[in-house]
């Protein structure tokens, strides 16, 4: 099986792709580049002595060839590596010299030019490398970001088309089977996550077949690209895996869903599949597959199999998100689930890379005048923000997640919404009673900082108006965490 796509895009730098890129700039450090250091020189050193004897550092022939090589490791792999190299040169001579490879004076110039040549090296491939991993740490969060969005727009399409037919052939709106999804998630994080990476399969399979019309289909869980024979859940009369079923393969390759129609597919191809269907974490983590042997005819659409696709993917999701919203959702019961998603979320790449986020709350009076100033705000949000309007007995606020933004870019969403307010009611922050309160996201006791941050808006008892999601749909629940605390 050929890798996946995270293990390529760990294994190259920008601008780099394919296998010999990899080979050439490679990720990874550590023991193996110690090892692969002392391999090089060694051989390198080696190899030179048997073809010029009486020169084995190539000394005086026009140009330093003995630095290339710690040259391209201090790039490679860093200052420690390459100064690992420059030591390793410097035993050679007197290798060589104790031997009698060569004569004349220790070439102290030729070593500290050296010395101070690959000591920039390996500055800048330090340098390159810090802002590569953070790079790509941004990414990973955007490409969730993305896969999760891709699979909120696909969910809002279907379900608009599929309204008034489902609200007759089925007991259960689209609502309530995402709803059961989430639930069972929940569950399974509130019994302390002890259930494997396909976490409340019986129940959420039980949701898919109903929402989907599934009468026979497996769920089978996956370690990497191969497929766990035992299923972990099952609808219908039971049956065991073909992982050399043509369906079975083709979704493999593809991490797309497989049935007799799929682009790529050989159309003469024996199956005695309907559907397979793959279980992605993610963007492109493969957890588990989805197979169905059983279906009725009239179910048997493109868009039902693509509802069974996109379910599955939420499950997947919900699974692997649930046990670091739960936290948070817990302490806050009132908080939106895409709230506390992306904050769990952003506290993590602030642990792993020092990348901030912040959290702005803006809180106005329970009066006719600042509903206008509300609203205004509420519509005023960036694109990739996560809004959390939420009011109390006493207080409406406005809470914004901006992820990757530090305080400067706090002070310019504050300075853009104060001249906006200006410009069309003629007030600012301190004029129209506004709290402005800020937090930047921690990277450790992220759920107790946003308490305290709810505590000083004093919003500690507050409920969900209305959860504007990043895509910028709406869910119209409301959730109550009791009643409010006093300022």
């Amino acid at each position: 099986m050929a890798k996946t796509v995270e293990t390529r895009r760990q294994g190259q730098g920008i601008g780099l792709g394919g296998r010999y890129a990899r080979w050439l700039a490679p990720a990874g450090g550590g023991a193996a580049a110690v090892i692969e250091m002392i391999v090089i020189m060694a051989a390198a050193m080696g190899i030179t002595w048997l073809v010029l004897p009486q020169n084995p550092l190539l000394l005086g022939m026009g140009f330093p060839w003995a630095w290339l090589l710690p040259v391209i490791l201090a790039l490679r792999y860093g200052t420690l590596v390459g100064v690992g190299a420059v030591l390793m040169l410097l035993g050679g001579w007197f290798f060589f010299d104790e031997i009698g490879a060569h004569s004349g004076a220790f070439p102290r110039m030729f070593f500290m030019g050296g010395l101070l040549l690959v000591l920039v090296a390996g500055q800048f491939g330090d340098v390159w490398n810090t802002r590569l991993a953070r790079a790509r740490a941004v990414n990973r969060y955007l490409d969730e970001r993305l896969a999760a969005l891709t699979k909120n727009h696909y969910l809002l399409r279907i379900s608009h088309a599929r309204l008034e037919n489902d609200l007759l052939a089925r007991p259960t709106t689209l609502r309530d089977t995402l709803s059961q999804l989430r639930a069972v998630a929940l569950q399974d994080a509130m019994n302390g996550g002890k259930s494997g990476p396909l976490a409340g399969a019986q129940p959420m399979l039980q949701v898919v077949a109903q929402a989907c019309q599934v009468e026979g289909a497996a769920l089978y869980a996956c370690d990497g690209e191969r497929v766990v024979p035992n299923a972990v859940a099952s609808i219908g009369p039971a049956f065991e895996i073909d992982v050399n079923d043509p369906l079975v393969r083709h979704c493999l390759e593809t991490r797309a869903l497989a049935h007799l129609r799929s682009t790529g597919l050989q159309q003469d191809a024996q199956t005695r599949y309907v559907a397979v269907a793959p279980v992605l974490a993610g963007s492109d983590r493969l957890i588990g597959v989805l197979v169905v042997e059983r279906m009725p005819f009239l179910s048997l659409t493109y868009e039902n199999l693509q509802m069974l696709m996109v379910l599955m993917g939420y499950y997947a999701d919900g699974v692997e998100h649930a046990r670091a919203t739960h936290g948070i959702q817990e302490m806050a019961p009132a908080i939106p689930y895409a709230f506390a998603l992306d904050y769990a979320r952003l506290s993590r790449l602030r642990h792993e890379t020092g990348i901030q986020s912040s959290v702005v709350a803006l809180v106005f009076d329970l009066d006719e005048a600042r509903d206008a100033l509300f609203e205004q705000v509420v519509r005023s949000r960036r694109a990739l923000d996560v809004a959390w309007p939420v009011r109390n007995a006493h207080h409406r606020a406005m809470l914004t997640l901006m992820p990757l933004s530090d305080a400067q870019a706090v002070s310019a969403y504050l300075v853009r919404i104060e001249d906006m307010l200006r410009a069309q009611f003629g007030t600012d922050f301190s004029s129209a009673h506004i709290g402005v309160y800020t937090l930047s996201v921690p990277a450790e006791g992220a759920e107790e900082a946003l308490m305290r941050l709810l505590h000083r808006c004093q919003l500690d008892g507050a409920s969900t108006i209305t959860a504007v999601q990043a895509d910028g749909t709406r869910d119209a629940s409301v959730a109550s965490a009791g009643p409010a605390r006093a300022g």
